[in-house]
């Protein structure tokens, strides 16, 4: 069996937990219910009938053979007591004459009997008959009760198909919204049932979402703007203040600004999808320790042979360069530096990620713990925006003994085509 056919089977076959499995299930207990209360009314009616024609039958039996006994000038159907059952004999002791079912051995009769003139009549009627009958239905009752179930159950398996097949469209759309996908929708869904209604509930949260989005990126992105140009003449004004420790603390302070300013105008671009890729030969070991170099932090860089990979070098020298400085910032030192094969590790001995970012990834302003240091929460997220366009994989853990890792994995054969 290939493997459309197996995922067509498994489509059909519900595991246990699903919803559509417990309908089933539910379908399935209240027909077997309903077989049973039907059956059990039906047995005790067709009992009681047979029970009380036999009565009716042994009597008559008594009669016409008392009738012919005395025609004929004889006694009659005389018997001992001990011929009789027990439970027959006290009826007749108590009202003179009784009937009484004996379900054999050797096989079911019906007694009649009566006392008169202290002489003791009897009659057996044989039930075989009605006792096969009843078993005969009983038997068919059963099998056309299996025979339903064995309809009726994948019957509404294969109904519940359609319903479960719409919740499981909804439920990956849901998925994909919540993994980033904000494109992502449940499409037209037919009809006015609750699925349909779940169906549009979802789309209108995710066009929602995404109109929340891009209204805070357009913001972002024009505040951005707005403050580059007169932070530039601010910038420009800085350079030409006499030197001196005030001069110093204010033209490190519209650094930090013009730095924030460029990251927030990087990460309006990365959102847009305005990025592109250019990528080239790149000698990966060379390119982190300029990297390195540039931030003009301590590092240790250790690689394995000379690695060249296919991707853009500008992105590369930036994402390196923010989980060094990174490193620096919210963990401690020694920070190194691991290239080997196309992989990038950058480890500091400081305390380590915080549980929300391993949990959930960067997020803009916001660092994490406090012992994690201070800073805007932008250079993760600048990094792992930059690692998606080259196509690149961005891991952050911790490791075993203490500090912050960031595992970066570029492809093997280069961005992809729509990088």
């Amino acid at each position: 069996m290939n493997g459309g056919s197996r995922g067509a089977v498994a489509g059909l076959v519900p595991h246990s937990g699903s919803l559509r499995w417990k309908i089933v299930l539910l379908v399935a207990l209240a027909c077997a219910s309903m077989a049973l209360t039907v059956g059990v009314l039906v047995h005790d009616s067709v009992l009681r009938r047979s029970l009380h024609e036999g009565a009716g039958r042994a009597d008559e039996a008594l009669a016409k053979a008392m009738e012919e006994a005395a025609a004929a000038g004889g006694d009659g159907p005389l018997v001992s007591p001990a011929e009789l059952p027990d439970a027959l004999l006290r009826q007749i002791e108590h009202g003179g004459a009784a009937t009484f079912y004996e379900d054999g051995p050797p096989a079911p009769v019906f007694w009649a009997a009566r006392k008169e003139g202290g002489k003791l009549y009897a009659v057996e009627t044989d039930m075989t008959a009605d006792l096969l009958t009843r078993q005969a239905l009983d038997r068919h009752m059963w099998k056309y009760s299996l025979l339903t179930l064995g309809v009726v159950v994948p019957a509404t398996a294969l109904a519940t198909e359609l319903p479960a097949r719409r919740l499981r469209r909804v439920a990956r759309t849901a998925r994909r919204i919540t993994a980033g996908d904000l494109d992502a929708r449940t499409g037209t869904v037919r009809g006015g049932d609750e699925v349909a209604e779940i169906s549009a509930v979802v789309d209108s949260m995710a066009d929602s979402l995404q109109r929340r989005i891009d209204t805070e990126q357009r913001f972002t992105a024009d505040v951005a703007h707005e403050l580059r140009t007169p932070l530039m003449g601010l910038v420009t004004s800085a350079e030409l203040l006499p030197e001196g420790e005030v001069t110093d603390l204010v033209q490190g302070r519209v650094r930090v600004l013009r730095d924030l300013v460029e990251d927030l105008l990087e990460i309006s671009r990365l959102d847009a999808g305005a990025e592109r890729s250019r990528p080239g030969p790149v000698d990966l070991a060379d390119l982190v320790r300029d990297s390195v170099a540039r931030t003009g932090l301590a590092a240790r860089v250790t690689g394995r042979g000379a690695t060249v990979v296919e991707s853009d070098p500008r992105r590369l020298d930036r994402i390196v360069s923010n989980l060094v400085v990174n490193a620096h910032r919210h963990g401690a030192g020694p920070v190194e530096v691991a290239v080997g094969g196309g992989t990038v590790t950058v480890r500091d001995h400081g305390p380590g990620f915080p549980d929300d970012l391993l949990a959930h990834g960067p997020q803009r302003f916001r660092t994490g713990a406090a012992e994690r240091g201070r800073g805007h929460g932008l250079g993760l997220t600048i990094a792992s925006g930059q690692a998606r366009v080259i196509g690149a994989v961005l891991e952050f853990a911790n490791a075993p003994d203490g500090g912050a890792v960031a595992t970066l994995r570029l492809p093997r054969d280069g961005p992809p085509a729509d990088a």
